[in-house]
Parts: structure tokens; sequence; C-alpha cells
């Protein structure tokens, strides 16, 4: 379910209007367009909003998924993996041939191999095996401009280059994974290349490089009202601060990170 969809399940549940939600928070228009996922609010519109309506707020998902199938227990089973980080669990799931055959369209065969992907390089890091899903995943992109899903996976199949210490080839991914990314319909996943940008130059010691596409997602992300993957944009921060000896830039990316997480609840990579 969408952040408009949740909040606005949650006001039909109390009964109220539109007006008397946005009462001195915004005004009905922009509720409306926030609830019809046309307008991603800000982070103190988004807290008064989730305290109005007692929404939890960590219970929030502001990045959609991507759908596998149309069978939507396939999907919901996927993502709850994913979510929870249960990527044995989920490598084994998508795997099984009840799921394969389930598969139809272009987009969810994008889908599956990048989920695949992620799953083989994170449950144990078999890169050689996550690699070529990835790649698969590139090689499904349906249209000749680059969608999220493969911008995605273009950054992810950077950090696996990066891992094994080939720059080249993970910067000529990352270069095609943000190449006008500006000019796409914004959603809150394409936060998260940046910061993908970031941790493969951070793996490469370009330790400069990476703080710039850092400083870039920040500023992506703030413009566009957003707060999704900060707290992971700050921590990685912190973390290159420590690595460069710079303690007072440590500290002040480190309240940061510790703020955003209190803030809005985003679990937050410390594996670097």
């Amino acid at each position: 379910m969408s952040l408009g969809e949740t909040l606005k399940q949650a006001r039909k549940t109390q009964h109220r209007s539109q007006q008397q939600a946005a009462a001195d928070l915004c005004s009905q228009s922009m509720l409306s367009a926030i609830e019809n996922d046309r307008y991603t609010p800000n982070a103190r519109l988004l807290v008064g909003l989730c305290n109005r309506l007692n929404i939890n707020i960590s219970n929030l998902s502001l990045a959609s998924d991507f759908d596998i199938s149309f069978n939507p227990d396939i999907n919901q089973t996927m993502q709850r993996l994913c979510n929870a980080h249960q990527y044995h669990e989920l490598d084994h799931f998508l795997q099984q041939v009840t799921v394969r055959q389930q598969i139809r369209t272009n987009e969810q065969t994008q889908a599956y191999y990048y989920y695949l992907g992620i799953a083989q390089y994170q449950a144990g890091h078999q890169l050689d095996a996550a690699k070529q899903n990835l790649q698969l995943a590139v090689n499904c992109s349906p249209t000749r401009m680059t969608t999220t899903l493969t911008r995605l996976s273009q950054s992810s199949l950077a950090v696996i280059y990066a891992h094994q210490q080939i720059p080249r080839k993970a910067r000529h991914l990352l270069d095609e994974a943000i190449q006008d990314i500006d000019q796409l319909s914004y959603d809150e996943n394409l936060n998260i290349p940046f910061y993908l940008a970031a941790f493969t130059e951070y793996q490469l010691k370009a330790y400069d490089s990476a703080t710039s596409w850092l400083v870039q997602g920040i500023n992506f992300t703030t413009s566009h009202q957003s707060h999704y993957m900060l707290a992971n944009d700050y921590r990685l921060l912190a973390e290159i601060a420590l690595k460069q000896d710079q303690a007072s830039r440590y500290l002040d990316a480190l309240t940061k990170q510790r703020f955003l997480t209190e803030l809005f609840h985003e679990a937050v990579n410390e594996n670097f």
C-alpha cells in the first residue's frame, strides 16, 4: 500500500473528511494530492498527518516494491521476505518452479531477476550468480527511457563490480543509472541509486567521490520533499568522515543520522 493510500485509509476509517484531517496542517487540495500519490509531503507535514491519524510512522513504506506476478500472494510473500531482509528465504522462494511459472510480462521478469540478484548477493555474497541475474534485469529494460527498476539494477550491479575491484565497469554503470534521472516521474526509489553510487565509491576507497554522490543524493531527496534514504546517506557520510579522520564531520553526520532514524524509524545499513 502506498503512502497516499495508507493516509486515505486511516482517514476514512476514522470518518474524517479531508478538510478535517488537513486542518492547520495543509490545504484540503494538498491532502488530496498526497492521498492520490501526486505529492510527497515534507517531513514536518508527514509527522503531523501521522500524529493526527494515529499512524505509526515506522510502519510506513515510502518506496514501493515491484510486482513479479499477477498473483498477489506471490508478490506479498516476496515483499515480506525482502522487507524483513530474509534473503536466504527470499532466494529459496524465488527459485521455486511454482513462482517462476507465474511470471508473465517483461516488467515482471525484470523485477524477478532484480530481486533474485539482490537476494543472492545479500544472502552470502554469491557474486557470480547475483551479477548474472542483475545483468539480466538490466537487459530486460522495457523502454528506451531507462526506468526506475533498471536504474536500481544498474547501481546494484555496480556495487558488485566494486566489491570485485573492477572500477571502470562499476563507474560506467553508475553513470548510466544516474543519467537524466531528473527526467523521470519521481518516486521514492529514485533516491536509492545515489546511495548505491556512494557505496560503490566507498568500496573503491574513493572517499571524495563517495561524498560527492551523497551530497547529490541528499539534494535530490530533499528537493522532492522526501526523507527516504536520508538516514542512510548521513550514516555513510559519517563512515567516510571516520575513514578520513575528520572527527567533527563524523559527529555532525552521525547526529543527523540518529535524529532522522529516531524521527522516521528508517532501517540503517551498518554493514560497511
